[in-house]
């Protein structure tokens, strides 16, 4: 099949890849960046576990190959916190107990944090827009309580 070069910003970092021309970027980020919190669930773009930050918008990482990446900016659960140790929902999510077994929580994450840097604060919209990141442990409400108190932050994107 072939391989292709794929330059991107990941994390904040310019990267550039060869990979085969079939990769998705779900395994790009795994295997070929060693960035192992994205996590594969059902690899059909239906759970969210494998959400990341794609220019900006949270998009199933496993449906999208990473040849169509070049030049773009992603970021992923790894490189939410910036210069911070933390990004402000994943603080939140520990403190307020929105991590179980936490193989949804970079799904959640990263989506949340992309809610919270679009400004959608109002918990009904939240809850709408996170519908696509299934969580079989926390029933939700944590998660939600964690998105306010990040969204309530002050000085935080």
């Amino acid at each position: 099949m072939g391989s292709v070069t794929v330059s991107l910003v990941l994390n904040g970092e310019q990267r550039t890849f060869e990979v085969p021309a079939g990769r998705r970027l779900l395994d790009l980020l795994r295997d070929d960046a060693g960035l192992t919190g994205t996590k594969e669930g059902c690899g059909a773009g239906e759970c969210g576990a494998c959400t990341v930050l794609l220019n900006g918008l949270p998009v199933p990482s496993c449906l999208v190959l990473a040849a169509s990446c070049e030049g773009a900016d992603v970021v992923t659960v790894e490189g939410l916190g910036g210069d911070r140790p933390l990004h402000p929902l994943q603080r939140a999510m520990v403190e307020r107990g929105g991590v179980q077994c936490g193989f949804c929580t970079p799904g959640v994450v990263t989506t949340g944090a992309a809610l919270l840097e679009h400004g959608i604060t109002e918990p009904l919209e939240q809850g709408r827009r996170l519908a696509g990141n299934l969580c079989r442990c926390t029933g939700y409400s944590k998660i939600f309580e964690a998105l306010q108190a990040a969204a309530r932050e002050p000085g935080d994107d």
